[in-house]
């Protein structure tokens, strides 16, 4: 099925989104580990919070963070911090740094390298707590007349009571890069982060892969039980079985069973977010089943049948639960929530027409034997009525009513429940497909208004399913025809040209995305259309709102007027990239200036990584300042499933040039996370 993989082929770098996810709480920085003085190549927002640096203003900075140094920071500390970053250790410290405003700030510092899959050490992650409150300055005969934040610094050599209470223990010939270490350093439990490397989606033990063999099996048997259950409840309901038959109810326990280790595994599922990647959490996976399927769910597999089943239970009790379990119709939710991976294929659409059209027939059979139960016995006058269908069947096959004068004083007798079942069914098909053969006719009022209304289902379904089965595989077919000859052609050009396996599974992967987030549409060029067709206001309004999450993230924008924006809409443009696409080429002239809207990207000069880039990061060139064209000084690529919205340099030069008012607002407030033009001059480390 189109997409049914989106997400799992091509190898992704998930370091960046797994360790933001994961420690949404704790404020940290990135540094290279195989540059001299080991440049920040990434800082969280909670760093930037607490440090009151923007991101840009501290990338390529040392991540020893000495740029937060002041006249009170212990230079001894400061020396240990240094020494830490190049034994490639962990290590942590109390430390006193200085905010942008220069406020002195106390922090509990971690460093833990992190290495690739080669156990060579990529990066170093740097943690920081706010532990101002915890010290407390002491004031004795030796420091009066001290300042206050030189009494603090005394408080650093004379207790250590926080750090003992933070540090986690490391003791001595102990493998400090296990990863067990690096999750205390992020307050993450026993959570494991990945390595800084090209991988497949990794989930843990108790969480089951969505396309994994079992699960695909799994799917079918709810699916067919689920066909079960639709079958069986209207037929109970109808026929008031009070499920004494001991085999049935073991098979609809049986079947209620399995409906609930259905929703517990549903709980342990992965399922494909809205940007295309596997999401594993198991948090995450709770709460999108506790928003969707849950409740209905739930409802539909409760046991009324067991409840039902007990001779001592009230007469008014049994019919509600009769009546409750058409609650389990709601299962075939389940189906049309599946119908989306199967309705490209004509052979599925044309069983499921056939199953819904037979699934209606049963329940209007089962409606009309109920017509027909109600009112072939009339209480009030104790007799039965010669002119219902169901009287005219019970004589017809040589089972008529009877009244039982000396045993139980009600109607006996009458046609088995089989061949009432078979005889509905038949009248209610032949009603559906045509007009009836009148060997069984409506002859009551009930059953009158009940065959009128079946005549107009039956006319609707029959136009519906069987009269447009021609135009609904054409208009399917088309789509999916068009999709499958892509898909042959793409694989015809990767066999002739002798593509490598890794390369042809990325494209193969990136085709089959695109096709499951568009359905086939050519996105890029419908939006021209639209853009079209559409007044020139009504297309800056659409524009606005395409690029509005650009708008709303920068500050560079605020002070924009309405026309402003209008106008810098007109110009933007999106691009989806791929896991390990290359955005930028060193030496490429940089002609635009990109905002990342979501997933993750590396720049990488001379084989190293300079930066990662993730949502709200900008990079590119300041045109507005520079005369000639940059050339970019490094790499840019796509480590996950990318969205960014892109400028070229002319349409933003246009724009500012005539909005001068803008034009100064948005050079002093526009901070590039990366400048592609500049080129990081620091060594690498031998």
């Amino acid at each position: 099925m189109a997409g049914g993989r989106r997400g799992l082929v091509a190898p992704q770098n998930t370091f960046l989104e797994n360790i933001v996810r994961r420690s949404n709480d704790t404020n940290f920085v990135l540094g290279n580990a195989q540059i001299v003085d080991w440049p920040i190549v990434y800082s969280n927002d909670g760093f930037c919070k607490l440090s009151g640096y923007h991101r840009a203003e501290v990338m390529q900075k040392s991540s020893t963070c000495s740029f937060m140094y002041g006249e009170l920071t212990d230079k001894d500390t400061t020396e240990k911090v240094r020494m830490t970053f190049e034994n490639y250790e962990m290590n942590s410290f109390e430390i006193l740094m200085y905010k942008k405003n220069r406020t002195p700030v106390w922090f509990f510092m971690r460093i833990a390298p992190i290495r690739n899959e080669q156990e060579k050490v990529v990066l170093f992650l740097c943690t920081f707590s706010d532990i101002t409150a915890f010290k407390q300055p002491i004031e004795d005969d030796s420091t009066k007349g001290w300042g206050k934040f030189a009494r603090l610094t005394r408080a650093l050599t004379s207790s250590r009571g926080v750090l003992q209470q933070l540090q986690p223990t490391v003791h001595k010939g102990e493998n400090v890069h296990k990863h067990s270490r690096l999750a205390e350093v992020l307050q993450l439990g026993s959570d494991i982060l990945p390595q800084y490397k090209q991988e497949t989606p990794k989930t843990p033990p108790h969480i089951i892969l969505h396309y994994c063999a079992f699960k695909t099996t799994w799917d079918w048997v709810i699916l067919i039980l689920t066909f079960y259950t639709a079958i069986m409840v209207p037929y109970n309901v109808s026929f008031k079985t009070k499920q004494n038959n001991v085999t049935w109810l073991v098979v609809d326990s049986i079947v209620d069973v399995i409906f609930l280790v259905d929703i517990v595994l549903n709980f342990h599922t992965t399922f494909v977010g809205p940007a295309g990647e596997v999401i594993s959490d198991p948090k995450l996976i709770r709460m999108n089943y506790l928003k969707t399927w849950f409740v209905i769910d739930l409802l539909s597999c409760l046991p009324y049948d067991v409840i039902n089943a007990f001779e001592n239970v009230d007469e008014g009790i049994s019919s509600l639960f009769s009546s409750l379990k058409v609650v389990r119709l709601l299962r075939l939710g389940r189906v049309a929530r599946k119908l989306d991976h199967y309705i490209e294929y004509g052979a599925a659409v044309l069983v499921l027409l056939v199953c819904v059209f037979g699934l209606a027939a049963h329940w209007l059979a089962c409606i009309w034997y109920s017509i027909g139960d109600y009112e072939v016995i009339d209480e009030d006058h104790n007799q039965v009525r010669t002119d219902s269908w169901l009287y005219m069947l019970a004589e017809s096959v040589g089972t008529p009513y009877r009244f039982n004068v000396s045993g139980t004083g009600k109607w006996e007798g009458g046609p088995s429940k089989d061949s009432v079942y078979i005889t509905s069914l038949y009248f209610t098909m032949t009603s559906l497909t045509s007009i009836g053969f009148g060997n069984i006719a409506p002859t009551t009022d009930g059953e009158k208004i009940f065959a009128v209304a079946m005549m107009m289902i039956g006319s609707l379904l029959y136009a519906t399913i069987f009269g447009n089965v021609t135009t609904i595989f054409q208009q399917m077919y088309a789509n999916t025809n068009r999709y499958h000859e892509m898909l042959n052609s793409v694989r015809d050009f990767l066999k002739l040209y002798q593509v490598p396996k890794g390369l042809s599974e990325r494209v193969m992967d990136y085709i089959a995305s695109t096709w499951s987030m568009s359905r086939g549409i050519d996105t890029e060029k419908v939006s021209q259309t639209v853009l079209q067709i559409c007044p020139k206001d009504m297309r800056a309004d659409i524009c606005v709102h395409l690029n509005r999450k650009v708008f709303k993230e920068h500050p560079a924008f605020r002070l924009a007027s309405d026309g402003c924006l209008r106008a810098l809409a007109m110009e933007f443009q999106t691009i989806h990239c791929a896991p390990g696409d290359l955005i930028y080429h060193a030496g490429e002239s940089v002609d635009s200036l990109c905002f990342v809207v979501s997933g993750s990207l590396e720049v990488i000069q001379d084989d190293e990584v300079v930066a990662i880039l993730g949502k709200g990061d900008v990079f590119g060139d300041v045109f507005w300042k520079e005369v000639t064209l940059a050339q970019s000084c490094a790499n840019v690529r796509a480590l996950t499933y990318c969205d960014l919205h892109v400028i070229k340099r002319d349409a933003l030069q246009k724009v500012l040039e005539f909005y001068t008012a803008f034009a100064n607002h948005f050079s002093r407030n526009l901070l590039l996370t990366y400048n592609l033009r500049k080129r990081v001059s620091a060594p690498v480390l031998l």
